[in-house]
């Protein structure tokens, strides 16, 4: 048993935690999904298709910026969002090495 971790989390695990604890709900799932390649997606046009008040669409969305999962843009008076890619490559690529190493540890023991 590794307890090493109990204390704290690695520091490439802090760096994406939020982009996980993002990911844990399905409202903040199906925003992403919305994305086409290289898509802006206007605050307004999110209200409109979320069958959610604007106040919990605004919720979802700041949690997802400060996840860096999306990049927020002002445009006159609405703001329009991309996805970035590369914060949710990251995270899944801290993970991906973790198991890989994991692997590694497996077969050598």
């Amino acid at each position: 048993m590794n307890t090493q971790y109990l204390k704290a989390l690695p520091e490439d695990w802090q760096s994406i935690a939020s982009v996980y604890s993002a990911l844990g709900d399905e409202t903040r799932q199906k925003i992403l999904l919305l994305f086409e390649p290289g898509e802006r997606i206007g605050r307004k046009s999110l209200v409109e298709l979320l069958p959610l008040s604007p106040t919990a669409v605004a919720h979802h969305v700041t949690t997802l910026v400060r996840a860096g999962l999306l990049r927020p843009h002002k445009v006159g008076r609405d703001v329009f969002y991309t996805m970035n890619h590369e914060a949710l490559m990251r995270a899944l690529e801290v993970v991906r090495n973790y198991v890989a190493e994991l692997r590694v540890q497996e077969v050598a023991s």
